[in-house]
């Protein structure tokens, strides 16, 4: 069983994964200010609230959007299961042929989903991951990563609307019972998740005919299951493909590794 986490802008996502099966999938508050023992505690917790225990755990991995966390979290791994984990970045072989003008620059995230994506859907895909920014990615029908899009994430939208605006509430994220509000909060949700969901299917128009052929789409990400039932376009909801992304990039560099005589 390996350890897999996804260290986000807002959230860490955190799941074990048994052969290709995800045992839990939880999300915690990304926190710049907490010590690598405080990490420790939380992964313990997890472990414990899921009966699993540290030896059960032969391995861990680590996708990151946010490096001053990188050595707090590995320094926490190492303290819990005295090996150090993998850490996505260069180096790490994941398969993945990258079609952009500078294919280090591509977010670590971006790059587990579209493995994943691949493994579990083929090709072309349309990734869709609606974190704290919403960020769409292409692969081709060649399986190579084209490109893609980042937006304002869903949140980060609701906020910037609330706070340069002096009348308005803060809202919960759930959609109103019609798509044209009667009060001021049913206009918010409306614009909020009708709005994005209109986005989503608007940009994916666009890449179909920027392709010049459709494509599956699935999403993932913590705000995905708020948006994507509204949205008119066929979407397939996955909310551990960036867990299983880490789960196929682990084995495929342990797999090497081994061969090789190494251990990680």
């Amino acid at each position: 069983m390996i350890l897999a986490i996804d260290i986000g802008n807002t959230n860490i996502v955190i799941g074990c994964i048994e052969g290709e099966q995800v045992r839990f999938v939880e999300r915690v508050s990304t926190n710049l200010s907490k010590t690598e023992l405080e990490y420790v505690v939380e992964f313990r917790t997890l472990f414990e609230l899921y009966h699993i225990g540290l030896t059960d755990i032969t391995g861990s991995i680590i996708s990151s959007v946010v490096p001053p966390l990188n050595n707090i979290v590995k320094a926490a791994l190492e303290k819990l299961f005295h090996k150090a984990p993998l850490l996505v970045g260069p180096g790490v072989k994941t398969g993945l042929n990258i079609l952009m003008d500078n294919p280090g620059q591509l977010g670590s995230d971006l790059v587990v989903n579209a493995v994943a994506g691949l493994h579990y859907y083929g090709a072309p895909i349309i990734m869709i991951d609606m974190g704290t920014a919403t960020t769409i990615s292409v692969v081709d029908e060649k399986k190579n990563y084209i490109g893609g899009m980042i937006l304002p994430g869903v949140k980060v939208s609701l906020d910037s609307l609330v706070s340069r605006t002096s009348q308005l509430p803060r809202i919960s994220l759930e959609a109103p019972k019609k798509v044209i509000g009667k009060n001021t909060i049913d206009c918010m949700k409306s614009g909020i998740v009708m709005g994005q969901a209109a986005c989503l299917d608007g940009m994916i128009e666009r890449i179909f005919e920027e392709l010049g052929y459709e494509a599956p789409v699935v999403a993932t990400g913590g705000l995905s299951g708020s948006i994507v039932p509204y949205c008119k376009k066929k979407i397939v909801y996955d909310n551990e493909l960036t867990l299983k992304g880490l789960n196929l990039i682990y084995q495929k560099n342990v797999a090497d590794d081994v061969r090789k005589g190494d251990s990680i």
